[in-house]
Formats: C-alpha cells, structure tokens, sequence
C-alpha cells in the first residue's frame, strides 16, 4: 500500500514563487506531500492568483483585521486545522509567529531563508553579506523555532557571490536555488527520511558521496 501522502497548507504574503514550485513538485504522483491550500495574511498577495490557477483553495487571513497577533493566529489555526494540514510551509510568509502558535506547529512546521544559516538571519540578507564580503552565501530550509530564523535545519543550497553583484542580482540567484531547494527539503521531510534529534536533522546520507569542497573562486 502506498504511504499517505502529508497534507501541507502553504503560508505566503506576497508573489509566492516558491509555493509556484512546491505546486509544481507536488504535480508528480510519487511526491510525499500534497498541498491542500494557501493562506496570505495581506489580501493583495500575487499568490492568490496562483494557487487559484492551480486550482489548489486559498484563503485570506488578513493581520491587520484583528486586535492582536493571538486573534490572528487563532483563527489562522482554525483555519489550517479545518484544511485536516499535517505540515505547515512558510514561503514569504511575512509575519513573526508567537512562541504559542509554533509550539502548537512544534516540528511540523518549516521555512525557507535567504542565506546559509546561521548567518544574516533577519532582513536584508544580500546587503549584509555583500557588505560582509562572502564569497559563497546561499539559503536554508529549516523547522522553525519561536526565534527568528532559528531551528534545525533540514537543507541549504549554495550560491558564489560575484564581484559586480548587487543585492538585486545576488537575489535572484539565491531564488532560483530556493526554487530547487524547498521542493527537495520538503520530500525529505514528508517521507521521513529525515527526522529531528534535539535540535538537529538526521537522517538518510545521499548515494552519491560529495566530491570534494565547493570553494569560489575556484581553484586554477
């Protein structure tokens, strides 16, 4: 019999290109995880207009309709609860969560950051690691913790950082290794060949062995 499949409901705020290439993921029959809706807290979220493209239900939670960050999180609660969602994604998802809504997600629920944590955690990553002068910086998918950008982590993708960068460019080859990283991360962790230890992600070595440092520049 084949396993069944994690129900996952995807948080976003704005243009939703990585929930574009979950919805993608997920097309194929033998991905571990189905997307069962999209939640936005800002109501002119571009994603919306996806995932109703993709025919996958989205609903609107708008933040700034009710008195507090605990009215909000309850009712966003209810809703991810009514959708029967195992897992909770964040792709863009713009909002920092109370420590009791992710102690009720507790190792359920997982986001995507612009940078190889722990590095630049908070906003502005590309700016920060250009003016840090990195030569490598990439971005992670981790459970999430109630401190910003912590928790274990399950992925990272890495990127080289070009002398003629500039934070828009530096971004945008970051997202396009995001674009590949989240769809991957989320497989491994919905078919449990990942699990969390404490604080960490085991789980599962690849079959192919690393074949040797990945350093930029590169060697002569």
């Amino acid at each position: 019999m084949a396993a069944m499949k994690k129900r996952v409901g995807i948080l976003i705020s704005g243009r939703g290109s990585n929930m574009v290439s979950l919805l993608a993921a997920a097309q194929a029959h033998d991905y571990p995880a189905e997307i069962v809706c999209v939640l936005s807290n800002r109501p002119e979220a571009e994603g919306l207009k996806k995932a109703e493209a993709n025919d996958v239900p989205s609903r609107v939670i708008d933040h700034t309709a009710f008195a507090g960050r605990e009215a909000f999180e309850t009712e966003l609660n209810t809703v991810l609860r009514s959708f029967n969602v195992d897992l909770v994604v964040c792709a863009g998802f713009m909002r920092l969560m109370t420590a009791d809504f992710v102690e009720r997600w507790r190792d359920r629920m997982l986001n995507i950051h612009p940078s190889l944590l722990p590095a630049f955690k908070g906003l502005d990553t590309h700016a920060r690691a250009l003016a840090a002068g990195v030569k490598i910086t990439g971005c992670t998918v981790h459970i999430v913790r109630p401190q910003m950008d912590d928790g274990p982590i399950i992925a990272q993708a890495a990127v080289p950082v070009l002398q003629a960068d500039t934070a828009s460019t530096l971004a945008a080859r970051v997202l396009q290794a995001e674009h590949e990283l989240y769809p991957h991360a989320l497989a491994l962790f919905a078919s449990g060949m990942v699990r969390i230890e404490g604080e960490r992600v085991l789980g599962v070595a690849s079959a192919a062995k690393p074949s040797g440092p990945l350093m930029w520049p590169p060697l002569v």
